[in-house]
C-alpha cells in the first residue's frame, strides 16, 4: 500500500511541536499594516497555538498522527 502524502498547504501553513501542539501564523501580515493598531501588530509577530479541536485534523493531513 503506498504512503500517505502529505498535504503541502496544510505543511506550510502549521507547525506540530514536541509535545503535540499545533502552531500556527497570524494572517494578514503582507502588506497593509501601517493602518493596524500597534497592538494588532505585535500581536502579528508571535505565533499562536490553534484550537485543540483542530490538532487531529492538522496532524492526520500532515502525517504526524
Amino acid at each position: 500500500m503506498p504512503k500517505q502524502k502529505t498535504r503541502k498547504a496544510v505543511a506550510k501553513r502549521f507547525r506540530v511541536t514536541k509535545t503535540g501542539s499545533v502552531l500556527k501564523r497570524y494572517g494578514g501580515q503582507d502588506h497593509f499594516n501601517a493602518r493596524n493598531p500597534g497592538k494588532i501588530t505585535r500581536k502579528k509577530r508571535n505565533d499562536t497555538v490553534l484550537s485543540p479541536s483542530f490538532h487531529k485534523t492538522v496532524k492526520v493531513l500532515t502525517n504526524q498522527l
